[in-house]
């Protein structure tokens, strides 16, 4: 198995220590993170794409940049980027030219977004994102894959023999398809035949695992071999400690402040409180043994060979001791127990 740190740069302040952080400090602190990721062998380092608060992840390309003249071979991916609301033309520019930049480490989520509140500030209707997505990324594809683009569609402008620069410094730049709530997602990602990135996040197991089975079929239907599709799924937050209850007890005051943003209620997660949402869904609080017996039960639902953690929140002594006791103690165990082709070789 291969592991994603991922962030979305949430500055909320610190509910147990009370400790608060200027936008411009936690923004520095997501690259001294990334750069603590490298050293303790993450496979990819993650920002994803949030327009309002507690988050400060609004512009991943940039963030991604300055992570990629600190870092020399951590994969960096955006988690996700919100193509529903962004003119492809301009994705297509600021993530060829980091591509460059980063001699080719990049990776890019796709997705519609779970935060409503990005549609009005982009001039997009809840209600279009599905098609404004698809529209979107066909021609996010053809501007990377093509020269002098001729195209026409519904949300923007047409464009006329447009060949946009830089070309990207990969032959292809990867692309991941976000899945969190739709089988429309499932059904773009099976139809370009590419990988899918589950948020398993929110909510139980089953609601994710038919997603992913959705994908498989599709995939087959399209012409795709189901057995070669390549699945990530995340986790969320990660609290590890010697006993699953001292995990809980620790990481009680984040998940309740956390827990209580808009941005989280917006996702009417099922679960009652802290020990029900550990009981029942994906979160890895706990200690390595009960992380490790989680994530192989999810993987035996799922079959992902990539997965994504966060510590999106802790203080920054209880993200660094989190990170070195994953690295430590669980990761070593899952890179044994599940093999995993991706990103071999880069």
């Amino acid at each position: 198995m291969k592991f994603a740190l991922f962030s979305l740069i949430m500055n909320n302040p610190n509910p147990v220590t009370g400790e608060t952080f200027s936008d411009h400090q936690q923004l520095h602190n997501v690259l001294t993170q990334a750069e603590l990721a490298e050293r303790l062998g993450f496979d990819a380092y993650g920002v994803g794409e949030r327009h309002g608060p507690p988050f400060l992840s609004s512009s991943p390309p940039v963030v991604l940049t300055a992570i990629a003249s600190r870092t020399k071979r951590i994969r960096l991916l955006t988690t996700v980027t919100v193509l529903s609301v962004l003119d492809p033309v301009r994705v297509a520019e600021d993530y060829a030219t980091l591509d460059h930049l980063s001699e080719g480490r990049l990776e890019i989520i796709i997705g519609k977004g779970n935060d409503p509140r990005h549609y009005p500030l982009f001039g997009i209707r809840e209600e279009q994102q599905w098609d404004s997505l698809a529209e979107r990324y066909g021609l996010l594809r053809r501007l990377w894959d093509e020269e002098n683009v001729t195209w026409e569609g519904k949300y923007r402008p047409p464009l006329h023999e447009v060949t946009v620069l830089p070309r990207p410094y990969q032959k292809k730049i990867p692309i991941w398809h976000g899945s969190a709530s739709s089988q429309l997602s499932t059904e773009l990602a099976a139809q370009y035949g590419e990988p899918l990135f589950s948020s398993n996040t929110f909510h139980q197991q089953e609601k994710y695992k038919a997603l992913i089975d959705h994908y498989r079929e599709r995939l087959a239907f399209y012409g795709h071999d189901p057995r070669k599709a390549i699945v990530g799924a995340g986790a969320g937050s990660l609290y590890l400690a010697d006993s699953p209850e001292e995990a809980i007890k620790r990481f009680r005051p984040y998940y309740d402040a956390y827990f209580s943003t808009p941005s989280s209620l917006h996702n009417q997660s099922p679960f009652k409180d802290l020990e029900d949402h550990v009981a029942r869904g994906s979160m890895l609080v706990g200690n390595p043994e009960s992380v490790v017996e989680k994530i192989l039960n999810y993987r035996e639902a799922f079959g992902n060979e990539v997965l994504s953690i966060s510590v999106d929140g802790l203080s920054a002594t209880e993200q660094r001791e989190q990170l070195e006791r994953f690295a430590e103690e669980v990761a070593p165990i899952l890179r044994r127990e599940v093999p995993s082709s991706v990103w071999n070789g880069k």
